[in-house]
C-alpha cells in the first residue's frame, strides 16, 4: 500500500454554526482525489458544558486495517527493525479494529474538550494527500529524501511577524 503524506489538523470553533459546507469540501477534495480522510472526530459542547463528539471516515474497515498495518509496521521497524515491524503491523491494524481507531478513546475526547467555549466546538482531522503521491515518486526516483516539512497557515505567518518585530523592537 502506497501512502502519500498524513496530516493532522486540529480546528477549533467558538460557535458551532455548521452548515455542512466542510463536509461538502472534504467530500469534494476527497471524489477528485486530492486527499482521503482518514478519521474526522467532531466535538460540541453545549452552553451547559455537555459534551457530544461523533466520528466519521471517508475509508472502510479493512482500508483502515491496512493503513493501521502500514503505519504500525514503520514504527516498529524504527524502534526494534523487522521484528518490530511485523509486531507494530499487527498492532496498528489491531488498533483500528478498536471502536476509537486513532488512539482517541473518552478521555482524550474530553481533555480536547476542556479547550471548547461554551457552545463552541472543535474538529479533528487525519488527512491523507493523495496529490502528492507522484511526486513522492518521483523524489524518491531521483535519489531524494525528505530532510524536513510543515505547513504554513497565513495564522503562522502572521505569529512570525508578530515575532519578528518584537525581536527587533519595531
Amino acid at each position: 500500500m502506497e501512502i502519500g503524506p498524513i496530516q493532522m489538523v486540529a480546528i477549533g470553533f467558538e460557535k458551532a454554526e455548521f452548515k455542512g459546507d466542510i463536509l461538502r469540501e472534504l467530500q469534494a477534495a476527497t471524489e477528485r482525489g486530492d486527499i482521503r480522510l482518514i478519521d474526522l472526530l467532531a466535538v460540541h459542547k453545549d452552553q451547559e458544558g455537555k459534551v457530544v463528539a461523533a466520528e466519521l471516515s471517508g475509508m472502510t474497515l479493512d482500508e483502515r486495517m491496512e493503513l493501521g498495518a502500514v503505519i504500525g509496521g514503520l514504527i516498529g521497524l524504527g524502534a526494534a527493525g523487522e521484528e518490530g515491524m511485523e509486531a507494530g503491523a499487527l498492532a496498528g491494524a489491531m488498533l483500528v479494529a478498536d471502536e476509537y481507531e486513532y488512539g482517541m478513546d473518552a478521555d482524550a475526547i474530553a481533555s480536547i474538550a476542556e479547550d471548547i467555549p461554551a457552545g463552541g466546538a472543535g474538529l479533528l482531522l487525519l488527512i491523507e494527500h493523495r496529490w502528492a503521491l507522484g511526486l513522492k515518486r518521483a523524489i524518491r526516483g531521483a535519489g531524494g529524501i525528505v530532510l524536513a516539512q510543515d505547513m504554513l497557515s497565513p495564522e503562522a505567518l502572521v505569529a512570525v511577524g508578530k515575532a519578528l518585530a518584537e525581536a527587533t523592537g519595531d
